[in-house]
């Protein structure tokens, strides 16, 4: 039986057939960011939408379609639910043994109960370590609980999170984007790590001057740029030296443990200015009060604690704990070592690959034809017993053998791991379902060549073909599987460098990464925002816009003006 065809302009207008193949993407936005519905009914109706035009506009035939979305179902369920599974289990089991408080009261003495300092070591740095270890919106979850415990509102703890979860994601957990990036186009790894680490570094830089301006204004960021500076500069040298210089494989791990370093160093010769700005708090609107907003646990309507306050629960009129002893800094930073020391294992020795099996989905591998590149679209699910997750499942059992965790504490706090992702684990499998029934159906592919049809000014675009595929996917790895090729196509018919355009597939994408419905759904889990992850998508948006714009004038300058920085 011959494959069927995915037609590039299905409605015969080139502008008609992309208007209809973005409806879904449009439709996720106003469902989420205008209506503030959950992210589970947002990414039903999208993939319902989905499902009517790619059977209906673009005649895919309705097993394809069903079989596409089982398989995008099948991957949101492993390897991604498991990596964010495991290490959201290593998250409880830290603040069921004490050790998560450990880390709070590290964060409280090294930032001087200053919330600026704090969005710069909690949201950048540690988020940084965990999505160069795990990501998958972990990463958000665990950054965010910990800003809840500093005194922020939920909606800031997330909305600051989402934003800092931005310049590590070219690289990801263990350099996969880029690894995968590679296996797509067949461009050298080597130079399209390179080039990455010549476009995202520039975002590292300003970042965290961009988080303090977030949650502090002009005043707050000419009080605290110093220490936004040691944070994006230490962050982006490391990732540029590492990424070009060894690989992508740990470039996110040890740059954000040069950031963590450098800013905790810094600290002990700098401090901000004694009187603290409270952080205000974030709405749809803008920066400003919150009157009708209850966060849960922590986090109140009250500006950010002071440090005193900050340094732990005791009752009034009581001294706060002691500073934490040599012994305590460890055991706060114990895990997290563990983690980053598992994953570098993990990728030097190569242990991804391992007991993997190749298993074709029966009726969809080769029985689709991408007519853009003229190949069959294969369809082949690579299942990884020892995936990401499995080693941060591994950092979990060391860390509960480290601390002579008892059976029913581990096992209590993987059960209470398992409930908070029943919601977010429906909106994850909903939305990469969506996502590969968009890519098998050819909808990715009609907006994609909608765009090269910009020629010269195609770079500009080049960042939010990214920046689209990794909203809708919540996933940098699999925005370059979707547009790696498409980038490298486009270049070759416009006399461009591929490696350049191809990497800026990846660098475009962290912008995106802060407003996908997947990656907001896993990273409210932890402060109590389930079900309103369309408040935080508002929060986000323009600023994931804003950022965007900025890798794409890189980019564009990179392809015309600034071409001996590209390899």
């Amino acid at each position: 039986m011959a494959p069927w065809a995915q037609p590039l302009d299905p409605l015969h207008s080139v502008a008609l057939s992309a208007l209809a193949a973005a409806l879904p993407l449009f439709l996720l936005l106003v469902l989420m960011g205008v209506l503030r519905q959950s992210g589970y009914v947002s990414a039903a109706w999208g993939l319902l939408a989905s499902g009517i035009l790619a059977t209906v506009v673009w005649r895919m035939p309705l097993g394809l379609a069903l079989r596409s979305t089982a398989y995008g179902v099948v991957y949101g369920l492993w390897p991604i639910m498991w990596i964010v599974f495991a290490a959201l289990w290593l998250y409880n089991l830290t603040v069921d043994t004490g050790k998560f408080d450990l880390l709070r009261r590290w964060m409280v003495e090294h930032a001087s109960g200053d919330a600026r300092i704090q969005v710069i070591l909690v949201a950048f740095c540690f988020g940084a370590l965990l999505e160069g270890t795990a990501g998958f919106g972990a990463p958000v979850a665990v950054a965010a609980f910990l800003l809840l415990g500093l005194g922020f509102s939920a909606r800031q703890s997330a909305t600051v999170c989402l934003i800092a979860n931005t310049a590590p994601v070219a690289f990801g957990g263990l350099g996969i984007p880029i690894v995968a990036l590679a296996g797509v186009t067949g461009l050298d790894l080597g130079k399209l790590s390179a080039m990455a680490g010549r476009q995202v570094p520039f975002l590292s830089l300003i970042l965290p001057a961009y988080l303090v301006w977030v949650v502090a204004k002009g005043k707050g960021l000419r009080e605290t740029w110093p220490a936004a500076l040691v944070a994006g500069g230490s962050f982006a040298l490391a990732q540029f030296l590492v990424s070009n210089f060894w690989g992508p494989y740990a470039a996110d791990i040890i740059a954000a443990l040069s950031s963590i370093a450098g800013v905790a160093l810094f600290l002990r010769v700098w401090k901000p200015p004694a009187e603290a700005l409270p952080a205000p708090r974030l709405t749809a609107e803008g920066l400003r009060p919150e009157a009708k907003e209850k966060p849960p646990r922590a986090a109140t309507g009250d500006p950010p604690r002071t440090a005193s306050e900050q340094l732990g629960p005791h009752t009034d009129g009581a001294p706060p704990p002691a500073k934490l002893s040599p012994v305590e800094a460890l055991s706060a930073w114990a895990p997290w070592v563990l983690l980053s020391a598992v994953m570098i294992a993990w990728s030097y020795f190569k242990i991804l690959g391992v007991g993997q099996i190749a298993i074709p989905v029966p009726q969809l591998h080769n029985r689709i034809f991408i007519s853009l590149y003229r190949k069959p679209y294969a369809a082949v699910y690579l299942f990884q017993p020892l995936a990401v997750g499995t080693g941060a499942l591994t950092a979990t059992v060391l860390t509960a053998v480290l601390f002579s965790v008892r059976p029913t504490t581990f096992l209590k706090s993987g059960f209470k791991t398992l409930r908070q992702l029943r919601l977010p684990c429906l909106t994850v499998t909903l939305i990469v379902g969506l996502a590969y029934l968009y890519n098998y159906s050819g909808m990715a592919y009609t907006l994609g060549a909608a765009l090269a049809t910009l020629g010269r000014w195609f770079p500009l675009v080049s960042a939010y073909l990214g920046w689209m595929a990794c909203f809708l996917s919540g996933s940098d790895t699999a925005s370059n599987l979707l547009f790696g090729n498409l980038q490298v196509a486009a270049a070759h018919q416009l006399g461009l460098s591929p490696v350049l355009l191809a990497a800026t597939n990846s660098s475009g994408a962290v912008t995106g990464k802060m407003i996908s419905p997947q990656n907001i759904a896993v990273g409210v889990t932890t402060v109590g925002l389930a079900g309103r992850e369309g408040e935080v998508l508002r929060t986000t948006f323009w600023h994931s816009i804003l950022l965007a714009a900025g890798l794409s004038a890189l980019a564009f300058a990179q392809a015309y003006w600034l071409k001996w920085m590209v390899p």
